[in-house]
């Protein structure tokens, strides 16, 4: 995805386009509940230096942001919304 967002900003730049991915962790929805088990939760929980996991509204009020003409000079990136997620790992690997 951050390849894509980068090609395609570069390709559409010209024509007012812009190209731009948002990269959240793991989203407190009813899906993400169902799909998985407590465990797994406590641990991306202990990885983000936040302590929580995200809300649907706090990606949203990115993409909302994106689309504003504040952001017209934003293009190619992508965005990590994830409460620091990424700075610690991006794997999950249960304790035995």
């Amino acid at each position: 995805m951050n390849q894509l967002a980068r090609n395609l900003a570069c390709e559409w730049a010209s024509n007012g386009i812009r190209a731009n991915a948002v990269a959240p962790a793991l989203i407190e929805t009813p899906l993400a509940e169902a799909a998985f088990d407590d465990e797994f939760k406590k641990e991306m929980i202990s990885r983000e230096p936040v302590g929580r996991l995200e809300r649907p509204e706090e990606v949203a009020s990115l993409v909302a942001f994106l689309c504003m003409p504040a952001a017209s000079y934003i293009t190619g990136q992508t965005i990590c919304v994830d409460g620091g997620f990424t700075v610690n790992d991006f794997s999950y690997q249960p304790q035995v």
